[in-house]
């Protein structure tokens, strides 16, 4: 129906099928989520020891605040920015890497598409693809803008 595995196996309710697709997508989402795994924990760690030694987190401290309370509402929302920023830097990695790990697992997807039209010289699947990449970049972008002054209403412009 929709050409998604789980999805079509979910709407035919087919249980057995459903586990089956499950199965082989665990391999696959397991390499790309430990590519995008290390520099997002290396950026929260850090981030967070940053923000853990400021003078705010220490006034907080001083307060009476219980150590959950400053952790979780003063430290981590100011260590986000970063790791939103690393976030937006993995995911554009992760759109090569997909073309890559579609290859290892013999799936059929985008990236396959895009190396078979590049081999065979068809240069308007390769545009396509290229314009749909860009796309989710430029909305990742946006996106990442606008958690930005969410997050930190610092940010937010005046207008």
């Amino acid at each position: 129906m929709t050409g998604f595995y789980l999805i079509d196996t979910l709407i035919a309710r087919d249980g057995e099928a459903f586990r089956s697709a499950l199965s082989q997508l665990i391999l696959p989402a397991a390499t790309l989520a430990i590519f995008s795994l290390a520099p997002i924990a290396r950026m929260t760690r850090a981030s967070m020891l940053s923000v853990l030694s400021s003078e705010f987190v220490r006034t907080a401290r001083a307060s009476g605040l219980s150590p959950s309370t400053v952790t979780v509402t003063y430290a981590f929302r100011n260590a986000m920015l970063p790791v939103i920023t690393t976030l937006s830097m993995v995911f554009s990695f992760l759109l090569g890497a997909n073309v890559l790990v579609e290859k290892v697992f013999a799936w059929p997807g985008i990236g396959s598409y895009a190396v078979e039209a590049l081999i065979a010289s068809d240069f308007a699947p390769v545009q396509g693809v290229v314009l749909t990449m860009a796309v989710m970049y430029v909305v990742l972008n946006l996106v990442i803008d606008i958690l930005y002054g969410v997050i930190d209403p610092r940010v937010r412009l005046e207008g």
